[in-house]
């Protein structure tokens, strides 16, 4: 062989074995790993490599539009704005290897808004103009990467967190299919008019557990189910010949063929059914059943609301609790995500609560006064996990001081009854005792506003400390109408008081998101049990709680859900849409890493709680979760910049 054609061979070989390193490298991180291979050769070709030395500027908004995406290959990389304040200069984020920048500038064609300096020497890839717009159409996990960032890791996370649970439970479907999916057959319906033993000959011919009677425009009106006919039986009611009118539910659940598998769910457990209509267009085109969603690994979601509801005994209402537990591991192999877990959880705890008090009241006799149970602080806002504890109080309608004292003696032995039952049964005594039982949390209508005038009108740090549990609240058992009454005074002294705004906006700047100033580090507790973890639910979730409640409350929001209430903020035009899905994802995966947390707790039977070493999650998780608390910390300045803090 000639020297230069030796030479020529070594070249190709040294080519090859270059890309062959860089692909190597770069399938350890997403969207990467997820890409095709013809794609990633494409890319990995498309690259130079550039080195930077510490403290070299490697993009930044006065070089123009952006004609590189950066890949870290080697070193770290800060973003740097100037501050919020206007007072120096704001690290957004820290770009490790396996990241890669500015990419929403380059998705827009633009320059970028931040400073890229190299905090180390460092190696980026850099991808050509020409080549990213070719990926951007060819491959679909590099576009949902350039396109949604974060949020697309997010995605896979979620299903990763599902496959490892259906490996274990086998499941078969997702909580996200849709209900007109699930469907194959057409529904058998009746008109008006029908006897009860025609109704029973049509469900035997179909083999169906439901019969919906329709009116002429094919709209339900009623239905007659398998139950509905055992307690006709069982009560000697009615004849074969009775018309079905009157013995069919009237106005039965009706969702569309688009609503998910998880929102039947949700219906059936509040409503305690079995079957809901799909209605499109004002017209029955099918009907699911409890057996249609649970078949295949039966989520035992709907009966375990039934057994709650008509639990016989405290001891059988504490047994059920612990299969509160158990059910989240089915759900997290159907898809379901943290939002919809914990909505389930205080669905379910909602049952617990309402059939201690039915009990209580079975027990220990009717005061004879109405009065609303009400739930605080996570409870309230519809975000309990499994580790919970109570904070309730009593609301009720009184003619004056004189009276509301009477009804208060009535009602507080009644209260700390049903607490001390609620602790038997797994929810926490409050160690602030924030309880019915607490004679300071039962009261009237006028005196619970007349205490919500005296913390909005003198904002201590007890006071503000209040308004984070007090202003999160809701009905569980009782009458609702006053609970909204009460709420709409609250909404309107908020208003109407920008200094209260502005402390509750400083009191939520006191939890600040546990990153260090170099963002790849987190803070963590030094010495003692704790050392070396932080606190999910203070320091992760606790400024998006934060923050969205003081928003809300200042913008005349009801909701007391976190994410609903970013959700109504945006949709008013208080935060940027953009923003508030970023706040969204965030809080989460908090969320979601704080739920595996206390699972892993909860089968290796240690007791639950929210500290965790981020150094037992995987590099993927350390990411999100940093840019999870950097949303946080995003957040928080707004919130300054807001109300001047």
């Amino acid at each position: 062989m000639r020297k230069t054609d030796a030479f020529a061979e070594a070249g190709k070989t040294a080519v090859m074995q270059n890309i062959q390193g860089t692909m190597q490298f770069l399938l350890q991180f997403p969207p990467f790993d997820q890409m095709e291979s013809g794609h990633l050769i494409y890319l990995v070709e498309h690259c130079r490599l550039r080195f930077y030395a510490a403290g070299d500027s490697i993009v930044k908004p006065a070089d123009g539009r952006v004609e590189h995406l950066h890949i870290v290959k080697q070193g770290h990389v800060l973003g740097q704005r100037p501050s919020l304040f206007g007072n120096g200069i704001d690290t957004t984020m820290e770009i490790a290897p396996g990241e890669c920048f500015p990419m929403a500038a380059m998705v827009g064609e633009r320059p970028t808004r931040t400073d890229y300096i190299a905090v180390e020497d460092s190696f980026c890839l850099l991808l050509e103009r020409q080549a990213f717009a070719r990926l951007l159409t060819d491959s679909d996990p590099f576009r949902d990467f350039a396109l949604r960032g974060v949020s697309s890791l997010l995605d896979l996370v979620n299903q990763q967190v599902q496959l490892k649970a259906a490996k274990t439970l086998g499941a078969q479907y997702s909580l996200h299919t849709r209900l007109g999916e699930l469907t194959t057959r057409r529904p058998v319906f009746c008109t008006g008019g029908t006897s009860l033993r025609e109704a029973v000959r049509l469900m035997n011919e179909h083999q169906v557990g439901s019969l919906v009677m329709v009116d002429a425009a094919e709209f339900p009106v009623g239905i007659f189910t398998l139950r509905d006919l055992r307690q006709v039986i069982a009560e000697g009611s009615g004849d074969l010949e009775q018309p079905l009118d009157e013995l069919m539910v009237r106005d039965p659940a009706h969702l569309p063929p688009s609503a998910t598998a998880f929102d039947a769910a949700l219906t059936m457990t509040q409503r305690h059914i079995a079957h809901i209509c799909l209605v499109e267009n004002d017209r029955l085109v099918g009907v699911i059943s409890e057996r249609d969603l649970f078949s295949l690994q039966r989520v035992d979601l709907v009966h375990l609301a039934r057994t709650i509801s008509s639990a016989g005994s405290v001891a059988a209402l504490a047994a059920l609790r612990g299969d509160i537990a158990r059910l989240i591991d089915h759900m997290l192999a159907h898809g379901a995500s943290p939002a919809q877990l914990t909505h389930i959880i205080t669905q379910l705890n909602d049952h617990i609560v309402s059939r201690v008090i039915e009990l209580m009241l079975e027990k220990h006799g009717d005061p004879g006064v109405p009065f609303t149970w009400l739930a605080f602080g996570s409870e309230g806002r519809r975000e309990q996990t499994l580790h919970t504890d109570q904070d309730n109080g009593i609301l009720f309608e009184a003619a004056g001081q004189a009276e509301a004292e009477t009804i208060r003696q009535r009602l507080l032995p009644l209260a700390r009854k049903i607490n001390l039952t609620l602790d038997a049964c797994g929810f926490r005594l409050c160690k602030g005792n924030v309880m019915a039982g607490n004679p300071e949390l039962c009261l009237s209508r006028q005196e619970w506003l007349r205490r919500f005038g005296g913390i909005i009108q003198s904002p201590s740090a007890e006071n503000l400390l209040r308004s984070t549990i007090f202003f999160d609240l809701r009905p569980v058992w009782g009458p609702t109408r006053h609970c909204r009454e009460l709420l709409d005074d609250l909404l309107e002294m908020i208003a109407d008081n920008a200094l209260f705004q502005r402390m509750m906006a400083a009191n939520a700047m006191q939890h600040r998101p546990p990153i260090g100033r170099f963002l790849r580090d987190f803070v963590v507790a030094s010495h003692g049990a704790e050392k070396d973890t932080l606190d999910l639910k203070v320091e992760g979730l606790k400024p998006f709680v934060d923050g969205a409640r003081i928003l809300a409350l200042a913008n005349g929001i009801h909701d007391s859900n976190t994410l609903e209430r970013f959700r109504q903020l945006a949709a008013r035009g208080v935060i940027d849409p953009k923003d508030a899905a970023s706040y969204e994802d965030a809080y989460h995966f908090i969320q979601l890493m704080r739920m595996q947390h206390h699972q892993r707790q909860q089968h290796e039977g240690r007791p639950l709680g929210n500290r965790l070493d981020p150094d037992t999650l995987n590099s993927l998780d350390q990411r999100i979760l940093r840019e999870s608390f950097r949303q946080a910390q995003r957040l928080q300045s707004r919130l300054s910049v807001r109300y001047q803090l």
